[in-house]
């Protein structure tokens, strides 16, 4: 059996300039959501507003967070090494899974102080409570504008994004609280809010942890159909059969793909032009940059059926 490899790699400059930026909106988000985070706990201890303090708690552990996504989108520009191929780049989204289940946590503790607030609702000074809420809204909707054209782009943009949603959210609920409460003296209002508030921060940290760990399992992006890429493949003049095809993620943006292709027996120029050709279907309609390729010009009989070969013994591998 005649079989070579070839990968084709991309330059990745925009990939990088993305992560400057991500980088440069996390920085400016960080400051932010620290500056609240004091302006809160002061806020909290005048007004006596649980509310107040917990939201503190709550842009503490986000600053911690976005503190990590900072850290992590800087490792993913350094260079591969010799025992890490594919470089820092899962550092993003091992980050983003643990802000999704920071999330989770978070929702849970806001779960449990609802439950507290419904058995002693606390009495605030609601003018204060106000005051300090609606800062923080401004401050939540501003570093929101930095992180949302980023968040679609990269997944751990996208975790510290719905952490700052949350704030948002709570920053709303505190105000919308604050007026039911100064108006009608219903306390009740406050631990509802909150339970509301924790059911939004669930769903974005289930979505979050859901995609980062199809990410580590190395799933087929969502927005990838294995078919239409075997079909755009073997469309390719030249390409007869394919089979044991991969696709994966490496990071946000980054997909790669490896397959043995069974072409006609040629020259070695005529097979480069059909690598060519894939690569730039590919590329053109998937956005597949990465790819690793084995072509075969006689057809292995362990992979006659379906996309995955079977594993050889060493002593049927004689026979080809």
């Amino acid at each position: 059996m005649l079989s070579f490899s070839y990968m084709v790699n991309h330059d990745h400059s925009t990939t990088n300039g993305h992560n400057d930026s991500s980088s440069r909106g996390l920085g400016i988000a960080l400051i932010i959501t620290l500056a609240i985070m004091a302006v809160e706990i002061v806020g909290g201890i005048m007004s006596h507003s649980l509310a107040l303090t917990s939201d503190a708690g709550h842009m503490l552990v986000d600053a911690l967070a976005l503190g990590l996504s900072v850290v992590a989108l800087n490792l993913a520009k350094k260079p591969a090494t010799s025992t890490r191929t594919y470089g820092f780049h899962r550092a993003e989204i091992m980050a983003a899974l643990a802000n999704g289940v920071t999330l989770v946590l978070i929702s849970a503790y806001i779960f449990y102080e609802a439950y507290q607030r419904f058995r002693k609702p606390p009495t605030v000074q609601t003018s204060i409570m106000l005051v300090v809420a609606i800062v923080g809204l401004i401050a939540n909707l501003i570093t929101m504008r930095l992180l949302h054209h980023e968040r679609h782009s990269n997944l751990n943009v996208r975790a510290a994004f719905f952490h700052v949603f949350g704030d948002m959210i709570s920053s709303v609920g505190v105000i919308a609280g604050g007026v039911i409460i100064a108006f009608t003296g219903w306390k009740i209002v406050d631990p509802i809010i909150a339970i509301v508030i924790g059911v939004i921060i669930l769903w974005g940290a289930f979505s979050l942890v859901r995609e980062s760990v199809d990410i580590l399992m190395e799933t087929v992006p969502k927005q990838i159909q294995l078919d239409k890429v075997t079909e755009t493949i073997k469309n390719v003049n030249g390409v007869v059969e394919l089979h044991d095809i991969h696709i994966w993620t490496i990071t946000s943006g980054i997909y790669a793909l490896s397959t043995h292709i069974l072409i006609r027996d040629q020259m070695l120029s005529h097979a480069s032009e059909i690598i060519a050709t894939i690569n730039r279907e590919l590329e053109h309609k998937f956005n597949i940059t990465h790819t690793t390729f084995q072509l075969e010009c006689e057809k292995c009989d362990n992979c006659a059926q379906g996309l995955v070969c079977q594993i050889q013994r060493p002593e049927e591998t004689k026979s080809h």
